[in-house]
């Protein structure tokens, strides 16, 4: 496929996002086209025949690459779509299985875990009556207490004394909230690096800093940023992250430990704005231009048709037998 003609469906449901932006721009900008699409408008045919997906009224077909960017609160049905292009032969350099490997912290610190790659010290539990030894098991206090499916620091509480991890786990519990507790790496000083990873490798960091009384280095909870050079072994440890569990776009969040860097989050949907003004670079295009130069490498299996109706034809047949 020639590389300057792709056609491009950019998933977002707020196409005046600054990172959707981006993205489209930077596809004008290398010679394609671009889309944005809601996946919430996106309806979808199955049948044993193949998979259809009309938009607001209108078959979706012909589209060579999509670029995922869908929020954490529409996990579910987003990721449904994406699924259905991926069936219908586009090209995702996110797979759908992907985000949702990402979006779901426990699983993804057990599918890093099981390949050596370093993060903080993790425990999950479920029934009330094991709390005392599930938090024996990591250690003392601070510890970190994290909503599994939290997204932008929400949902992430610091507790310094054993009887507030208790209260904040009973709390949680009776809320029926999915969480896990982290051991506190106190040596990073409230500051992490976000490493922006696009086809296998880092095209740029920057280093979060928490403001003063803050844990939380997240931008939206008023962070500062600044672009960094990450080390060869930071690079190493973000781009086997991101690998593990098949993004090829992903931010990889670490903590400098003296135990090397420390995976704290995959981010299957990562912003741009952040990163691009911290750092200088063009992300967006990076990202353009490595899915454009990733279509070639596609396997050539023959597209999958659409359904048919049968609705016509199975009200013929119930005429028929009424005559």
């Amino acid at each position: 496929m020639d590389v300057h003609s792709v056609k491009f469906a950019i998933l977002s449901r707020n196409g005046k996002l600054y990172s959707t932006r981006r993205l489209i721009e930077a596809a004008r900008e290398q010679g394609h086209t671009a889309r944005i699409l809601d996946p919430l408008r996106c309806y979808m045919h199955i049948c044993s025949e193949g998979f259809a997906m009309h938009y607001k009224g209108k078959p979706l077909a012909g589209y060579d690459a999509v670029v995922p960017r869908i929020g954490a609160s529409v996990t579910r049905y987003g990721t449904a779509v994406l699924r259905q292009f991926e069936l219908m032969g586009t090209f995702t350099p996110n797979p759908s299985d992907a985000i949702l490997k990402a979006r779901d912290k426990l699983r993804c610190h057990q599918l890093l875990a099981a390949q050596k790659i370093g993060m903080p010290d993790t425990v999950f539990g479920d029934n009330p009556d094991d709390t005392h030894d599930l938090l024996a098991m990591l250690g003392a206090p601070p510890h970190v207490i994290k909503l599994n499916e939290g997204t932008q620091g929400a949902g992430v509480m610091l507790t310094e004394k054993l009887s507030a991890s208790r209260g904040v786990i009973e709390a949680l519990r009776g809320l029926y909230a999915n969480f896990l507790v982290q051991e506190f790496v106190a040596e990073a000083k409230g500051a992490d690096l976000r490493c922006f990873v696009v086809g296998g490798r880092v095209v740029a960091a920057m280093r979060r800093q928490a403001p003063k009384g803050e844990f939380r280095s997240n931008l939206h909870r008023g962070g500062s940023a600044k672009g960094v050079r990450a080390s060869a072994m930071e690079k190493e440890v973000a781009v086997r992250a991101a690998e593990v569990l098949g993004l090829g776009i992903a931010g990889v969040d670490l903590i400098r430990s003296e135990r090397g860097p420390l995976v704290l989050e995959v981010n299957a949907s990562p912003g741009l704005e952040g990163i691009e003004e911290a750092s200088g670079v063009d992300v967006a295009g990076a990202i353009v231009q490595h899915v454009s130069e990733s279509l070639p490498q596609r396997s050539t299996k023959r597209p999958v048709e659409g359904c048919t109706t049968r609705r016509a034809s199975a009200t013929g047949r119930e005429g028929a037998r009424a005559s």
